[in-house]
């Protein structure tokens, strides 16, 4: 991975694992990156994941060729970038670590100490001087853990992001990077919108050329799509106008209502339709479409006098991630009580911005022809969406 002539990659790729973070399928693996700054003074930038640092160390060795490194720049805590601190700090004693202030705290949660004669604190706009190159430190609090900065590099004008911009695998190239850094962000980041957008804002300023992520490729092209997805994403606007259904169903009745309505709003001439089967799909794909897409629709069966678990579960991961800024209507399901359209509701009524529709349609146990007119008025009414 290139950086720049003075700018050297030591990460690594894990291939082996199965979900990252213990939630998300990562069926290209996952990458822990880290680079290492050459200059009269050496800094290098986060550590990787514990179970590589064999392999890490020996990828700083030869960028190092002999040299000693004089910083260790750890700009986000997660142990998946931090968990070699302690190592490297004993194979380089005459290292200095700079961070936040709340990364030191930290640092003594995780490893017992805050290497107090050894630490640099740095906050909004403090530099460090390696030579040529300049850096300077930018606070991210929340984007997404509390002690989080970034790094901005002016003499190859490369941004550390931490975890912004990050990604799942390794994509070749901006097709690719969408699709994955949109679940990456709407999966661990989505959460922290009004947190991204103050990032956004300090970085405005400045003549980014290169973005090195902690996950996933560097970007280096096509920088302003991704600037203008990250601003789209952290304000919580639609991406994209179209209909995301999202549906659960234990005997098939509540899923032959879900085909009728695709067929209608195809009639109506919405073709962007996306359709997941909570129960099977992966969820993170159901959530991050349900952000990227203007409307969404949740077709449930009443369940115990609430709403089918994984459904239950979708709306959670939702709301949880400040879920807004939508059009949204239910179908629901009951053979003697259904109650699942106001339980669905309640659950969103935090939700900022969402725009019901009118027609709600009631299923008792099987289609009838009442439902089958509702199921028509509910694809006029999703069809109508001004295009984006």
């Amino acid at each position: 991975m290139y950086i720049s002539e003075s700018i050297k990659y030591i990460g690594v790729n894990d291939t082996k694992i199965d979900l990252f973070e213990s939630q998300y399928p990562v069926p290209d693996g996952m990458t822990y990156n880290s680079y290492v700054i050459l200059d009269e003074k050496i800094a290098v930038m986060d550590t990787v994941e514990a179970d590589f640092v064999e392999q890490w160390h020996e990828n700083m060795g030869v960028v190092l060729n002999g040299r000693t490194p004089d910083y260790l720049v750890i700009q986000h805590m997660e142990p998946d970038h931090s968990a070699n601190i302690r190592y490297f700090m004993s194979s380089y004693p005459e290292a200095k670590i700079v961070a936040s202030e709340k990364a030191f705290t930290m640092i003594k949660n995780f490893f017992g100490t805050d290497y107090a004669d050894r630490r640099i604190v740095v906050a909004d706009g403090d530099t460090l001087s390696l030579g040529q190159h300049t850096l300077t430190f930018y606070t991210a609090p929340m984007v997404h853990w509390p002690e989080v900065i970034v790094t901005y590099d002016s003499f190859d004008k490369v941004l550390f992001s931490a975890d912004g911009f990050g990604c799942f695998g390794y994509p070749n190239n901006i097709r690719e990077w969408i699709p994955r850094g949109r679940r990456y962000y709407m999966g661990i980041v989505a959460k922290y919108g009004p947190q991204v957008q103050s990032l956004l804002k300090k970085l405005s300023g400045l003549d980014i050329q290169k973005i090195c992520s902690l996950h996933g490729a560097v970007i280096d092209k096509s920088l302003d799509t991704c600037l203008k997805l990250y601003n789209t994403w952290s304000s919580y606007e639609p991406e994209e106008e179209g209909v995301v259904i999202a549906y659960t169903s234990i005997y098939g009745n509540t899923k032959k209502a879900v085909d009728l309505l695709v067929e209608k709003l195809r009639v109506q001439g919405e073709n962007n339709i996306v359709v997941y089967d909570l129960s099977r799909c992966d969820i993170s794909l159901a959530v991050t479409d349900a952000f990227r897409y203007s409307t969404l629709i949740l077709a449930t069966p009443t369940y115990n006098g609430d709403v089918f678990p994984f459904m239950k579960s979708f709306i959670e991961h939702l709301t949880e991630r400040n879920f807004q800024k939508r059009k949204v209507a239910f179908i629901e399901n009951g053979s003697w009580a259904p109650t699942a359209a106001k339980v669905m509701a309640s659950m969103l009524e935090k939700s900022k911005n969402l725009t019901y529709a009118d027609t709600t349609v009631t299923i008792m146990s099987a289609l009838k022809k009442e439902n089958i007119l509702q199921i028509e008025d509910l694809a006029k009414e999703m069809g109508l969406s001004p295009q984006l």
